[in-house]
């Protein structure tokens, strides 16, 4: 079964979730994108372009790592994909590269986006300074306090960060207001969603982009075992990184795959992000999807301690996903990331960013349950953005180390 080509179908839609549930207008200007990237997504100048810039601009492909002392620490074999060496420290740029190529053959002038740890931020910044093009990033100003150094390295780049003063003043709130202002030109600018969420086609076209992470692993882990790996996971906010290292593996059904979400600082509502642990059904930016909703039936208010991972719903195909049981759905809390954090950190003198600290808990979780098993963590971000937050909040983690 070719997955890729199977899913979404033609409206759009994985299994019942997806779609797009957006006005007329904003509809018309979804099938006009999905048109032009059926049409550039099959061009040999397109793909050739896309190829070069990963290798010679992204510095692709990034290294498959065995983490031997890690993997001493909690029994199992521990492997990460390093995203967080591709340029500008996360998987964000695999996307932002092929969306603002697309805008400029579709002659936009301008693109805009949100963000919440500052990494699509500072990739869609890094690729619009790339090919010459207007950037507009939306940011809520309790991530802006946050995530300092990619505010910094935004503004750098040439980006102009709007604060985002609404509501909790997060991930959320900056869909919401990016959105507002593409659709007061959306002739001129094109909206580069930051994950695989909101209408059809975005959803498709950023795991699209994302999937040469899951192409490269695959091929890496074989030449470097000479077997594939028995689980496969990756932090879940939106799921951008996820579908992207999944998409690899996801046709290997003896290979498991593991999404983690994060539970915060307790499980009562506004205290984690779970939407496809704990959510139902609902609309969100334009997609259906799993999502957290208050006793009125609106968006819950979200919390993780990594900003990228703090949003209500997550993309449609992790929903279409977790029906079908062929991803499991776990989660991590804030302790449990800072753990991450930490341990990858000491052990093994790589800083990971928080949204991936939740993924490497669960990938010490899981080689402690099964030391006979490797397992294949997504890496998908640096932890430079965090360390001034980690440092002033929770100091540098001596009290893990009491062993040494």
């Amino acid at each position: 079964m070719n997955y890729l080509k199977q899913f979404p179908d033609k409206d759009g839609y994985f299994g019942k979730y997806g779609g797009a549930y957006v006005s007329e207008e904003l509809l018309r200007e979804m099938k006009k994108i999905e048109s032009a990237y059926y049409s550039i997504s099959k061009s040999h100048e397109f793909i050739s372009e896309l190829r070069s810039i990963r290798k010679h601009f992204q510095g692709r492909p990034t290294p498959v790592y065995f983490c031997k002392n890690l993997s001493n620490k909690t029994g199992g074999r521990i492997y990460l994909k390093r995203e967080d060496l591709n340029h500008s420290g996360a998987h964000k740029l695999n996307h932002c590269m092929g969306e603002v190529l697309l805008a400029k053959y579709m002659g936009k002038k301008k693109v805009l986006a949100e963000t919440g740890a500052g990494q699509h931020g500072v990739a869609l910044a890094t690729a619009a300074a790339y090919f010459g093009i207007e950037c507009e990033i939306h940011m809520g100003e309790v991530d802006i306090a946050k995530q300092h150094p990619n505010v910094v390295r935004m503004k750098l780049l040439g980006a102009n960060v709007i604060p985002v003063t609404s509501g909790q003043k997060t991930l959320k709130e900056a869909v919401d207001s990016a959105f507002e202002v593409y659709l007061k030109d959306p002739n001129n600018s094109l909206y580069c969603i930051g994950s695989v969420v909101g209408p059809h086609p975005f959803p498709m076209m950023v795991r699209d982009f994302q999937h040469i992470v899951g192409i490269e692993a695959r091929d890496q882990f074989f030449e470097m075992t000479g077997e594939m790996p028995d689980a496969v996971t990756a932090c879940v906010g939106g799921g951008s990184n996820a579908m992207g290292i999944f998409s690899g593996f996801i046709s290997d059904e003896d290979i498991a795959l593991f999404g983690v979400e994060p539970s915060g600082r307790s499980l009562q509502l506004g205290d984690h992000a779970c939407s496809l642990t704990y959510g139902k059904e609902g609309v969100l930016h334009g997609m259906k999807t799993y999502l957290l909703t208050d006793e009125k039936g609106e968006p819950a208010p979200v919390y993780s301690i990594a900003s990228g991972l703090d949003y209500p719903g997550s993309g449609p195909e992790h929903s279409m996903l977790k029906d079908t049981g062929r991803v499991t759905y776990v989660t991590a809390n804030d302790k449990e990331c800072l753990e991450a954090f930490f341990k990858l950190s000491r052990y093994e003198g790589i800083i990971p960013a928080l949204e991936s600290s939740h993924a490497v808990a669960f990938g010490m979780r899981y080689a402690k349950e099964n030391p006979k098993k490797s397992i294949l963590i997504n890496l998908s971000g640096r932890g430079d953005k965090d360390i001034d937050f980690v440092v002033e909040n929770y100091g540098i983690g001596d009290e893990y180390f009491n062993d040494l």
